[in-house]
């Protein structure tokens, strides 16, 4: 069956079937035009295994560029899954509804083969000291779809695809590649990656990792713990504490190298930071809804608010600014064991890649498990019923901080604990803020959760 043409794929077909995708990450824009930039055949064989980069622009004049894996099988055999068009007497839909498709991907990884298309290349690597998956591997789509898609070979290696692509090397890889080269312990290591080179742009299609086995959420092992035995999760936090924190030690461990070398904090870069978050508040509680009794605690308050914000330029050239993980939360992590382990070193997906690169203050991720706590103890609640005991968020959190300050290069932070705490405050409110915003306009439930860290930070005291 000759490779079908997907530039003729219907753009109104195509734009359906691309916006009813989870993984789509502009659901709340208008799409003026989706369209195929490029494709190629990365496999031949049947079901053919075709790579197509798509575009989705928007009436802004921004666009997003995404990854499809597309399997293509006769139409005769009215294959029905993830479907997306005929065209030319063949079936096109999602490789990753199909394990005779995706398995080939495991294959070309262990032969590191590359692909040789008309304007690209496509090129997959494969690290020495791992036995890469065999042809005939076990694979199976791993859990529900979020920003990318996920599969398992052999209960061994996971192979993650990055379905939204920016040029240059994705976050994961740089993090992952640069903690496996040091054998930092509480990663699942790199094995393995797939990249495009080609006039369109350079970019990281996936990352392979090895598979943790019998590893336990952290975010729903927070909740079960909540309804069994909570004083037991308090009680694990410490060790977590001590992994985040040698985590940004090792992080910072090459000056050599420019992309992860710690650096000074500039008062620009400051000043930046401030007017962003500055521009941020202003408009959020302008429009805070007036129908909302959540939001009483905070209501006019939008400027002590920016006030407590405002002393990051104060504070904020302690400590050195490093590589972070940038979206640390405890659905981030696995308890393997007695081991904990980091995963997903992208940064926030929605964020330009080019922020998810850049150096902050490490202080910035211990902010964002701090609010993962709170979160915790009341989505416990909402969910489940469950009530946290009284003080329960407040001993998770310094059991979680004497781990991390115990073991954290404290020359990375503000000169002394009670200045980090500070600035670690402040980070905590910027994250609230945030979280507000999203729970408006998602989750209106869940509002006093943000509320409630809101104005718990406003009545912290200051230095």
């Amino acid at each position: 069956m000759a490779t079908p043409d997907l530039t003729t794929l219907d753009e109104k077909t195509l734009g359906e079937w691309l916006l009813g995708r989870r993984w789509f990450g502009s659901k709340a824009e208008d799409v003026a035009h989706v369209g195929v930039l490029d494709s190629m055949t990365l496999d031949d064989a049947e079901p053919a295994l075709l790579l197509a980069l798509l575009e989705a622009r928007f009436p802004t004049g921004t666009h997003h560029v995404y990854q499809l894996l597309f399997g293509v099988r006769s139409a005769d055999e009215g294959w029905t899954e993830a479907r997306v068009d005929d065209v030319d007497g063949a079936t096109i839909y999602d490789a990753f509804a199909d394990p005779d498709a995706y398995r080939r991907l495991g294959r070309m990884l262990a032969e590191q083969r590359t692909v040789q298309g008309d304007t690209a290349a496509v090129n997959f690597y494969w690290l020495e000291g791992a036995e890469p998956p065999a042809p005939d591997a076990q694979v199976r789509a791993m859990g529900a779809e979020q920003s990318n898609s996920s599969v398992v070979f052999d209960d061994t290696y996971v192979l993650k695809a990055f379905r939204r692509l920016e040029a240059g090397d994705n976050p994961e890889l740089e993090m992952l590649r640069f903690l496996t080269e040091r054998e930092f312990p509480n990663i699942a290591e790199l094995v393995g990656w797939i990249d495009y080179a080609g006039e369109l742009m350079d970019a990281t299609l996936g990352v392979a990792q090895r598979f943790v086995a019998g590893g336990r959420d952290g975010w729903e092992l927070a909740l079960d713990e909540l309804g069994t035995d909570p004083e037991a999760f308090v009680a694990r936090m410490e060790d977590l504490g001590t992994v985040i924190g040698s985590m940004h030690t090792a992080l910072a461990s090459d000056p050599g190298d420019p992309a992860f070398a710690p650096e000074e904090p500039s008062m620009e870069s400051t000043s930046l930071i401030t007017a962003t978050i500055d521009e941020q508040i202003e408009r959020l509680f302008v429009d805070l809804p007036a129908d909302n009794e959540a939001l009483e605690p905070i209501r006019h308050r939008g400027e002590e608010v920016r006030d407590r914000l405002s002393l990051l330029s104060h504070i904020g050239s302690g400590g050195k600014l490093i590589r972070h993980h940038g979206d640390l939360h405890l659905g981030q992590t696995l308890l393997a064991g007695d081991r904990w382990i980091v995963l997903d070193f992208e940064g926030e997906p929605a964020r330009p890649l080019l922020e998810r690169r850049r150096k902050r203050s490490p202080l910035r991720d211990v902010a964002g498990m701090l609010r993962s706590f709170a979160y915790a103890a009341s989505a416990a609640e909402l969910q489940r019923g469950l009530t946290a005991p009284e003080g329960w968020e407040d001993r998770t959190r310094e059991a979680f901080l004497a781990g991390y300050f115990g073991a954290v290069d404290p020359g990375l932070l503000p000169p002394g604990e009670a200045n980090a705490r500070t600035l670690l405050t402040i980070f905590e409110l910027e994250k609230a803020v945030y979280e507000l915003r999203y729970e408006l306009n998602n989750r209106p439930d869940w509002v006093r959760i943000p509320v409630t860290g809101i104005a718990r930070l406003l009545e912290e005291p200051l230095p």
